[in-house]
């Protein structure tokens, strides 16, 4: 490899102030990669998470005690707990029913809170070595506010083990299959990605993050191996480049979410993979 692999951003929310206090005390930590960014939140109920005027879709993961009422313009859905609701761009505001963690992704296209965001300086040169985000095309039927109940659909088989993916126009989230055991070490699978990143975010269990960034031609750009310990709420920003594996070490519940942007087209290639791939259309072949 000839140029230094970018630095990992390792969020762990738990020991980190937010980046934002609203006026009801919600709490909000903001971390971005290249082209996502993902805003975890500590709400209580009747609490608010509202936008003006988003410029695309984004994404809400409620997990299991946490319900909410999602508004967007004059749609409106009821979104219970362990779903995923995909956001449409304009006015949209989230009214939830019970207090939790919750998270929201978003594109870069979401200035205003990548300049808040914990790494923004990090980003401050674009990412030259990440592939730009290019929307796909137009979601069937247009923008709306889409919900996926989680227990309601099946698992796919992603590379590393089974879990539920959904895409949008310029993201894409994989939420693992929860099990109670930590994961198997003889079974785990480093890998690296040539040119986008992915972040990976813990709502619920703790995981043990291995990174390690290849050497250069230069000495003095080698870095340690890094093996960290991560608890919930957390996000780590996996640079292209970097190799990484991940696994849980804690027993009992979970809640590991992958996230990519744009979508993965070698998952989204596999049938039955992508669960909601009928109302979002693969871009055409070149």
């Amino acid at each position: 490899m000839n140029a230094a692999v970018r630095e990992a951003t390792q969020a762990r929310h738990y020991a980190q102030p937010p980046q934002i206090t609203d006026e009801e005390g919600s709490r909000t930590w903001l971390t971005r990669g290249a082209n996502f960014l993902v805003a975890v939140s500590q709400v209580s109920e009747e609490a608010v998470l509202a936008r003006d005027d988003n410029p695309d879709e984004y994404v809400l993961i409620l997990p299991r005690g946490v319900a909410a009422t999602v508004t967007a313009g004059n749609d409106q859905v009821e979104a219970g707990e362990y779903s995923v609701t995909i956001i449409p761009p304009g006015p949209s505001s989230i009214t939830f029913k019970n207090g939790g963690c919750v998270a929201r992704v978003f594109s870069k296209e979401a200035e205003d809170l990548c300049a808040k965001a914990i790494n923004a300086d990090l980003y401050s040169d674009g990412a030259p070595e990440c592939a730009p985000l290019e929307p796909w095309p137009m979601p069937e039927g247009g923008y709306k506010l889409r919900h996926y109940p989680l227990d309601e659909y099946e698992m796919g088989d992603s590379a590393a083990m089974p879990s539920r993916l959904f895409r949008s126009r310029s993201l894409m989230i994989n939420m693992f299959e929860p099990f109670d055991e930590p994961r198997d070490t003889e079974k785990l699978s480093p890998h690296w990605h040539d040119d986008f990143e992915q972040g990976s975010l813990v709502l619920d269990g703790t995981y043990m993050h291995h990174l390690r960034y290849p050497w250069t031609k230069k000495m003095s750009e080698w870095r340690e191996d890094d093996h960290g310990e991560y608890g919930a709420p957390s996000v780590l920003i996996i640079p292209a480049g970097l190799i990484h594996t991940s696994r849980k070490i804690s027993y009992g519940p979970m809640l590991f979410v992958d996230i990519f942007s744009p979508p993965r087209i070698d998952f989204s290639k596999k049938p039955g993979i992508v669960l909601n791939a009928d109302e979002y259309p693969m871009p055409p072949e070149n």
